[in-house]
C-alpha cells in the first residue's frame, strides 16, 4: 500500500540495481527508506518474508530503535529508485510533518499484524 506519496518527486532519491543488498540483517542502520519506483524483497533468514512496491517504507526501525541490529535484509527485487531518510530528517518530517508520523504507525502497525498472521498460518516459522 503506498503510504508515502510525499517523496513520490524527491530529486535525490538513489538508483538500486535488481539483487543489490539495500541492508543486511545484522547490520547496525542509520537511515530508512522509501521507494520511489521498483520492488524490494525483504528478507528474514534467507526466506522471503515480503516484498514492498512504490510509495512504502523500509528500514523505519533503524531510526526508531538506532541501537538494534536490522531484523532482516533487504534486497532490490527490480530495478529501484529509493529515498534515503536519515535521523535528522526523520526528527524533522516527525516534528513537522504529523501525517508522516501517523503513516510510519500505520505501517508499523500492517506489518505487525501481517507477521501474526503468517506466524499463526504457517507461513513462517522462527527458529
Amino acid at each position: 500500500m503506498e503510504h508515502f506519496k510525499l517523496f513520490s518527486e524527491d530529486p535525490n532519491a538513489e538508483s538500486f540495481a535488481a539483487g543489490t543488498a539495500i541492508f543486511k540483517e545484522g547490520d547496525i542502520g542509520h537511515e530508512m527508506y522509501i521507494i520511489q519506483a521498483g520492488e524490494v524483497e525483504i528478507f528474514l533468514k534467507d526466506q522471503v518474508f515480503d516484498c514492498f512496491g512504490k510509495g512504502e517504507a523500509l528500514g523505519e526501525m533503524a531510526l526508531i530503535n538506532p541501537d538494534c541490529p536490522r531484523s532482516a535484509s533487504a534486497i532490490a527485487k527490480t530495478d529501484c529508485r529509493l529515498v534515503k531518510i536519515d535521523q535528522k530528517r526523520f526528527m524533522f518530517l516527525v516534528q513537522q510533518t504529523p501525517y508522516f508520523a501517523i503513516e510510519v504507525m500505520r505501517t508499523l502497525a500492517e506489518r505487525l499484524a501481517r507477521m501474526n498472521y503468517k506466524v499463526e498460518n504457517n507461513q513462517i516459522a522462527f527458529s
